[in-house]
């Protein structure tokens, strides 16, 4: 009963950390009224660097093994998922405010801006349920102890048959459609995605350990990583 207590508070502040990125994204990360460029984008590359060397680290397989000889094996998504949502959020929070505005759409491109964050929070939540939400929260692992371990499956169908990574495909939507693109959104955008690029491999790397020859057919097959026609 404790496990799955804590696995839902858990849960919870996977979805509240996401609640509080997109108030901030959206409401908060405004205009600056300094002039200020260097400085806050240097703490902000900290912040971010700080989050995710967490979230690089200890999703590969050997640190999670260690996570597992400290807490119980069931409960080890769920430390990890809690761990890196207050991590988030801090980021989130402790965001500096940077000098200047990068752009401002204005007519039909303003709704196109519009649209693509639209597109992007509804591709997030397709992505996340073709993956199974509650496994990524550690909430499934928890309900399935004592019961015969569920098959991972590899998703190759649907979003997943356009870019390896349609959830990285959709935050780039959601952070660069902005159509008032303030300095300190862009710093945020900019800084998010370079992480996401680059940890893509290291990722990928976990999933050929996990998928085998399965994965690398599955690379050929769908070419693009994050971004058709880029990356």
């Amino acid at each position: 009963m404790l496990y799955l207590l804590f696995a839902w508070v858990a849960a919870a502040a996977f979805g509240a950390s996401l609640g509080f990125f997109l108030y901030c994204y959206l409401f908060v990360f405004g205009p600056a009224p300094s002039a200020s460029v260097f400085v806050p984008i240097s703490i902000n590359l900290a912040l971010f660097t700080a989050f995710a060397l967490h979230h690089s680290v200890f999703a590969r397989t050997g640190i999670k093994h260690a996570v597992m000889r400290i807490v119980p094996p069931p409960l080890e998504r769920a430390v990890y998922t809690l761990v890196a949502s207050v991590l988030f959020a801090l980021v989130c929070w402790w965001w500096q405010p940077v000098g200047g505005v990068a752009w401002t759409l204005t007519g039909i491109w303003r709704s196109f801006g519009y649209a693509a964050q639209v597109a992007g929070i509804v591709l997030t939540i397709l992505a996340a349920r073709a993956l199974d939400v509650w496994e990524l929260a550690g909430v499934r692992q928890v309900i399935g102890t004592g019961e015969q371990e569920r098959a991972v499956v590899l998703k190759t169908d649907g979003l997943y048959g356009f870019v390896r990574h349609p959830l990285y495909f959709a935050w780039l939507l959601l952070v660069f459609g902005a159509p008032d693109m303030t300095m300190t959104r862009l710093s945020f955008a900019v800084i998010s995605t370079a992480y996401l690029a680059a940890a893509i491999p290291l990722e990928e790397r976990s999933l050929i350990e996990t998928f085998g020859p399965d994965y690398a057919s599955y690379q050929k097959k769908v070419r693009w990583r994050m971004l058709p026609g880029i990356y």
